[in-house]
């Protein structure tokens, strides 16, 4: 990753994942922009409700929430055909052997890092890909706007800003990054605003560390999120979906002031995540469903 942006100055690094922690735009995103796309483009119509639960599931309401689109698109597809209705109405969910072969093989899940690929190689299967994905960027153009940040936001980062650099940790496109945080008055308090162009959330976190000498601190809303933070060897502060306001409220009135203290350790950060765990489960209801039966 080669960013030219120099740091603030802090001896402190704080990520701040965007869609779903910072702006309460990942719902409607999901449920407006890509997912009706991913129906329309995989020819999903004749199982558009259960193509939607599993979307919705996969992106928003389990331990996948904010995965990579590419990756999402896989598990979506993958876990449909779990679906009971897939069965009943005798579908077939199409495959994707080449967006396999590519988010295995790629060291970057982004839409350039696709055309690259799609430049070099014979395939009818990647454009259609690449096709979905520049018909989310555009429904997100359209759809998304004015979509504020959650309450206590704006304050937060603006007295964050002071004591540690930031950076937003997304797999979300840095254009599309930059003008939500522009439109809404928050780009100002960045350092740096990473996004899917440039690599995994682990790897945009552990540049910054590389940046900034320091303790960090990763907040967000998705397991990934954690995953990063483990990864980077930075504490974690959960936006719990669901409960983000009174996340936000904790984290502005109490945790901020306590990682900055060295009194965010890792029984505080586990007593959290207990919470954040719970409300993200593993498996859909029509598996559990069926388990049980």
């Amino acid at each position: 990753m080669k960013m030219k942006v120099a740091p603030r100055g802090h001896a402190a690094l704080i990520g701040f994942d965007s869609d779903g922690c910072v702006f309460d735009s990942m719902g409607l995103k999901h449920r407006e922009c890509f997912c009706p796309a991913f129906i329309g483009r995989f020819g999903l119509q004749a199982v558009s409700k259960a193509a939607r639960e599993t979307w919705e599931f996969v992106n928003l309401d389990s331990t996948t929430r904010g995965v990579n689109r590419f990756r999402a698109v896989l598990a979506a597809l993958r876990l449909l055909k779990s679906h009971p209705d897939i069965a009943a109405r005798g579908f077939t969910v199409p495959d994707l052997p080449g967006l396999e072969a590519w988010v295995a093989g790629s060291d970057s899940l982004s839409e350039p890092a696709l055309e690259r690929f799609i430049a070099g190689t014979r395939s009818d299967e990647l454009p259609l890909v690449l096709a979905w994905s520049r018909d989310v960027n555009a429904a997100v153009a359209a759809v998304a706007k004015s979509v504020p940040p959650f309450p206590r936001v704006a304050g937060t980062l603006e007295r964050a800003s002071r004591v540690a650099d930031l950076m937003v940790v997304s797999q979300t496109p840095a254009e599309a990054i930059e003008r939500e945080w522009e439109a809404n008055g928050l780009l100002e308090f960045i350092w740096i605003a990473a996004g899917q162009e440039f690599g995994s959330k682990a790897e945009q976190l552990n540049w910054g560390l590389s940046e900034v000498r320091g303790p960090a601190l990763m907040v967000g809303d998705a397991p990934g999120d954690l995953d990063a933070a483990r990864e980077a060897g930075a504490r974690f502060f959960p936006i719990v979906p669901g409960s983000e306001t009174e996340s936000w409220r904790l984290l502005a009135d109490e945790v901020l002031d306590a990682w900055l203290a060295g009194r965010y350790g890792e029984r505080e950060e586990s007593d959290l995540l207990a919470s954040f765990r719970a409300a993200l489960p593993r498996t859909p209801a029509w598996i559990r469903t069926a388990a049980e039966s």
